[in-house]
């Protein structure tokens, strides 16, 4: 399965990248992310569970990044076991540019299933694959532009955790 798409980013290249290389905000964009850990030059490590029609699975794997132009370009790439249920592997290239909004981020996805989850077919397989990299995209975009971030956190709450992961990365500018 392949899927070419883009995302218009209201943030500079350089925040885009910066975000493309941080465990926690790739845990918070990959859907069904449970656990993420590790860090750009050695590659992370990651738990994600997901359902693939009848098939609910616990991927333990790893993702790499190569090929990175800092701020233009880089290649991830991932591969995950699910037990019985099968694996998944995949990675994308993915291209920022500066843009009057900020950045555009364009990206090329291939994926690969085998197991119990090829068996589903390739219509199941397919349409799943662009969703998961549809929300991861939509997701990144959602917490590198602050979306949802400035809600009113707790009293008690931490200063650090009052402000979206951008304002943290380049500090309060007011």
């Amino acid at each position: 399965m392949e899927l070419k798409d883009e995302r218009d980013i209201a943030a500079p290249p350089e925040v885009v990248w910066a975000a493309l290389l941080d465990a926690d905000v790739l845990r918070q964009c990959v859907p069904g992310c449970t656990e993420m850990e590790g860090n750009p030059e050695d590659g992370f490590t990651a738990t994600v569970v997901q359902k693939v029609g009848p098939v609910k699975a616990t991927f333990k794997g790893e993702v790499t990044l190569s090929e990175m132009k800092a701020p233009h370009s880089l290649t991830i790439a991932g591969q995950g076991k699910g037990g019985p249920a099968g694996f998944a592997s995949g990675g994308a290239d993915v291209v920022l540019t500066a843009s009057e909004l900020g950045t555009k981020l364009s990206y090329d996805v291939n994926a690969k299933v085998g197991g119990k989850m090829a068996q589903l077919g390739s219509r199941i397989i397919d349409g799943f694959a662009r969703k998961m990299a549809d929300q991861f995209f939509d997701d990144f975009k959602k917490v590198v532009e602050g979306d949802g971030a400035e809600e009113a956190p707790a009293e008690d709450a931490p200063v650090a955790e009052k402000k979206g992961w951008v304002k943290r990365l380049i500090g309060n500018k007011d």
